[in-house]
């Protein structure tokens, strides 16, 4: 009796493992490394300390976009929100920019204001590009300038290549899931979140 006893426990244990990796595929740990950044209000912050302890939902954008970076940054809204109604309140936003060169803090508190986005949960950090482009490859991120014009006041204007992401990172910094940032399922989204805070 005490041998079957044991192989159900050992089967039920290998279907929740399958489960909840089939649910959340992924379990890279972000915390072997850290990166100094700075955020929009121009302060120090280090990633991941700035995660510690929070689920956090990561977007990679920069302000110039003009299509993938809103939608996805209004994505990340759409979800704070409707978990606010839930009275979830205790995930964390980040939007990580890879465009260093333009989007200083300022540009990132005004892309923000612009889209009432509450400090309070959110934190939009940039960086050095050498320490950002190393922060985007920890998740599988890429970003590369593409058709660059030259205005007749010298300044120079140019798009980005970029992969449409959005990440869900646990409580203890581990990468567990990948989304299509611009066409994200909220819902798919609110439900790892729930699952992974056992809401």
């Amino acid at each position: 009796m005490k041998k079957i006893i044991k192989i159900f426990v050992t089967i039920s244990l290998a279907m929740f493992i399958v489960s909840c990796t089939q649910d959340l595929p992924l379990y890279k740990d972000l915390t072997k490394k850290s990166y100094e950044l700075v955020n929009q209000d121009s302060m120090r912050v280090i990633f991941p300390e700035v995660i510690k302890g929070n689920i956090t939902v990561m977007g990679f954008i920069y302000t110039h976009c003009p299509d993938i970076c809103p939608m996805t940054t209004h994505n990340m809204y759409l979800t704070e929100m409707k978990l606010k109604k839930e009275e979830i309140e205790d995930i964390k936003f980040v939007a990580l920019s890879f465009d260093p060169e333009r989007d200083k803090p300022s540009v990132l508190k005004r892309f923000a204001v612009m889209r009432d986005i509450d400090f309070k949960k959110w934190t939009l950090i940039t960086g050095e590009r050498k320490v950002t482009y190393d922060l985007l490859r920890r998740f599988d991120v890429r970003a590369v300038a593409t058709d660059s014009v030259f205005y007749d006041d010298g300044e120079m204007s140019y798009s980005m290549m970029h992969t449409d992401r959005i990440s869900l990172i646990d409580k203890d910094g581990r990468l567990r899931k990948n989304y299509v940032g611009s066409k994200i399922n909220i819902e798919e989204l609110i439900k790892d979140i729930k699952y992974l805070g056992e809401y």
